[in-house]
């Protein structure tokens, strides 16, 4: 199974303040903006996403169909694949993608201690 780019998605207070701080861990902007309420920051193929005011807690994220520069992948698992292989290992979802469309779609499933993982497709 390939989950694609892996990433953090950290539900900040004051996306400036968060921001600030990652940048001196060396991370810098690779997307987003303050008036979207978000920022992806990258050191090197390490991701972290920032967002303010969009979820409660904090997501692991994988982006199926990406590398860690957000290129499209020749090859990847599509999430609906994923999910498909998820189901028949018993997995409960949180939500799930529409298995008769094609293209970006996205699921999440929680782990034994109720941390998000979102699967999360743009392609």
């Amino acid at each position: 199974m390939k989950l694609g780019a892996f990433s953090v998605s950290l539900s900040v207070k004051d996306l400036r303040a968060s921001k600030t701080f990652y940048k001196k861990l060396g991370f810098q902007v690779f997307a987003g903006d303050f008036d979207k309420n978000y920022f992806i920051m990258k050191n090197e193929d390490c991701l972290i996403g920032l967002f303010q005011g969009m979820f409660e807690n904090n997501i692991l994220t994988f982006n199926p169909g990406w590398d860690a520069k957000a290129r499209k992948l020749e090859e990847f698992d599509d999430v609906r694949e994923i999910q498909k292989q998820l189901k028949m290992e018993g997995v409960s979802f949180e939500s799930e993608a529409d298995e008769s469309t094609s293209g970006p779609a996205s699921f999440i499933v929680l782990d034994p201690d109720g941390n998000a993982i979102l699967v999360d497709q743009h392609v």
